[in-house]
């Protein structure tokens, strides 16, 4: 898969993308990141300890998070977006489920669109990511935790979203999936998908896992935010071993680490 100017090897290898949250409120690093320097210098600290993609949000997704306009998240995004791609030689995303902000992100230099709802809350964004011809990660996402059958019900609904990225004319092999830990789902759910990610795995697409400091990492544990690295580290290589292309995370030297020696347990 190429994104940006680089190639991954989904098939064998698991990528870090680093999370930058420009947001005032986002939950575990609101406010950090939301002036350009200390934006850039993190995401060159990021870079630096083995993040392969950079991705960048402008509006929180936590629980109870204030909905923000378009040209508002717009604001908080495309300098950064800018600045990062004219300093740092690293393929960008965008985090966003607005069509005309995913527009003007490609614009400024993303060349992924990470959308929470799957291509599902706005009807232009999948246009958008195919006349681009940008990759794009579809996030299972549903407003209630309600199934008839969990995992019959999260494949299919994850399907759904491919369906939208492919009938816009999406090339399938520029879809990540994201089974949305988190989203949508209970706590015994957000376990589930985790040890599940297999089944994510047999839809055909590679998988991006994220769970960076999680609430259900906050609930097993019984952690603030800033002290869920253990856990997330746990995800991590439980991505690892189930064959997930990318992880989400926050703390980027360690999950590197993670990464690195689960790999070479299991040969890769």
């Amino acid at each position: 898969m190429k994104i940006g100017n680089r190639e991954f090897d989904v098939n064998n290898k698991t990528y870090i993308m680093g999370i930058l949250n420009v947001t005032p409120d986002s939950f575990s690093d609101g406010g950090k990141w939301n002036q350009m320097d200390a934006a850039l210098a993190h995401v060159e600290d990021m870079i630096r300890e083995g993040a392969d993609i950079i991705d960048v949000g402008g509006e929180s997704t936590r629980p109870g998070f204030a909905k923000v306009e378009a040209e508002e998240e717009a604001s908080r995004v495309l300098p950064v977006i800018e600045a990062i791609h004219s300093r740092f030689d690293v393929p960008i995303s965008v985090d966003t489920y607005k069509a005309v902000v995913a527009e003007q992100a490609i614009q400024a230099g993303a060349s992924l669109v990470n959308d929470v709802w799957g291509f599902k809350k706005d009807p232009d964004m999948a246009g958008v990511v195919a006349k681009y011809n940008a990759v794009c990660c579809l996030m299972h996402n549903k407003s209630e935790a309600v199934y008839d059958n969990f995992l019959v019900d999260m494949l299919h609904e994850t399907q759904e979203c491919v369906n939208l990225a492919v009938a816009a004319g999406v090339k399938k092999e520029n879809i990540i999936l994201d089974p949305g830990v988190g989203f949508g789902k209970t706590y015994e759910m957000n376990l589930l998908t985790i040890r599940r990610l297999d089944l994510f795995r047999e839809l055909g697409y590679p998988v991006l896992l994220g769970t960076s400091r999680k609430s259900v990492i906050g609930m097993t544990l019984d952690l603030p935010a800033d002290q869920r690295v253990e856990g997330t580290l746990a995800t991590t290589v439980m991505g690892v071993m189930s064959g997930c292309a990318f992880v989400r995370v926050h703390d980027i030297k360690e999950n590197k680490r993670v990464i690195m020696m689960t790999e070479a347990i299991l040969g890769k």
